[in-house]
């Protein structure tokens, strides 16, 4: 059993692709730019990493639009899968550094008001457009865009993680606190790189992504 969408349907979803993606590359080039120019002034490794992951954000996003810029979406899913595979390994890595340097005392995040502005901001608009790319995307049955809505929404883990360790760190002095979330955060980035990587999302049916029948009851021949 599979779903049918009406040509305009697909028209429409793949416009609300664009302009989600479009949207998510807009502001995470504003907020690494902000992330990383705090981060330096702060002598910041969180804000600064927050900046690197956001670049990370923009990457896979542009995938997701060079995807759906060509005539036939489906064609490119493949490698839009691996491009956002590499940036959830890259943005692991360099968590899992970052924490690293952190917890073995070689770098200290200072107290940052514009760092904590910044990832309250982010806690307020990547849910929406991490919630608005994975309803689109799993209606139109694309692997890829649901992938890349996880990586936005990772993006919201990781302003909490941020927005929790400058606090934490400005008020009680830990300095400990956003290093041991970002590692957390790590090891869901790889799991969620796998998952692209083998593009196990392409593997479920559309009726699957859309909710008419269960995933789970798919069987690959």
């Amino acid at each position: 059993m599979t779903a049918t969408l009406a040509p305009a349907r697909v028209l429409v979803l793949r416009r609300r692709i664009r302009w989600v993606v479009g949207a998510t590359i807009a502001y995470n080039t504003v907020e690494a730019v902000v992330a990383l120019a705090a981060g330096s002034v702060a002598s910041s490794a969180a804000l600064v990493g927050f900046g690197l992951d956001s670049v990370v954000e923009v990457l896979s996003a542009a995938a997701v639009a060079w995807q759906f810029a060509a005539p036939d979406p489906e064609a490119r899913e493949r490698t839009a899968l691996r491009v956002i595979a590499v940036s959830f390994f890259g943005l692991a890595a360099w968590v899992t550094v970052d924490a690293a340097l952190s917890l073995t005392g070689l770098r200290e995040p200072e107290h940052s008001p514009v760092g904590i502005a910044l990832a309250a901001a982010s806690l307020l608009v990547m849910p929406f457009l991490s919630w608005f790319e994975r309803r689109t995307g799993r209606e139109l049955g694309s692997a890829s865009a649901v992938a890349d809505s996880k990586q936005t929404l990772i993006c919201t883990y990781l302003s909490a993680a941020l927005l929790a360790g400058l606090l934490l760190n400005g008020l009680l002095g830990w300095t400990w606190a956003d290093a041991v979330a970002a590692l957390v955060i790590a090891g869901f980035a790889v799991r969620e790189g796998v998952e692209a990587w083998r593009g196990e999302a392409c593997a479920v049916p559309v009726a699957a992504l859309t909710g008419e029948i269960e995933a789970h009851d798919h069987h690959d021949d």
